[in-house]
């Protein structure tokens, strides 16, 4: 019995070693004021930066998204985060702080938008009915009800 549990705790643990490392991440750094690549193309390729774009064994997405209010508003909000993210690190870059308060202005419209002519984006975003609706409204994989117009 006892021999037994100690080959399945042995099993359990593998064999390396206590310390071994598992990986060695590289993370580049960011330049000051990085080039950028323009807000739908960086959406489809998961940066707004060209020095950060890595593919993954060299696989590229080059596939465009439709043009539609719902894309739109992804874009946006895709290249927001992206200017905050580097903001973080680079917070006194006052070319990218005037581009994501332009960014910040056309997300908002974008979802006030949408909100008002397909549906609402969030709970705040409802229509002002007399009653709350937020949960009658289609859920996001109800696809036929949520087709844009």
């Amino acid at each position: 019995m006892e021999r037994r549990k100690h080959r399945v705790r042995d099993h359990c643990y593998g064999t390396l070693p206590a310390r071994a490392p598992l990986a060695n991440p590289y993370v580049p750094m960011q330049s000051d004021d990085p080039k950028r690549y323009e807000t739908r193309k960086g959406f489809v390729r998961g940066t707004i930066y060209p020095g950060l774009d890595l593919p993954f064994k060299g696989m590229v997405n080059n596939r465009e998204k439709p043009v539609t209010m719902k894309s739109e508003m992804q874009t946006l909000g895709f290249a927001l985060q992206e200017l905050a993210l580097y903001l973080d690190t680079h917070p006194h870059d006052m070319q990218a702080l005037e581009l994501y308060r332009q960014y910040q202005k056309a997300y908002h419209q974008s979802m006030a938008d949408y909100s008002e002519k397909v549906m609402p984006v969030t709970h705040l975003h409802g229509k002002n009915d007399k009653r709350y609706s937020w949960l009658c409204d289609p859920w996001p994989w109800e696809f036929a009800a949520n087709k844009e117009g």
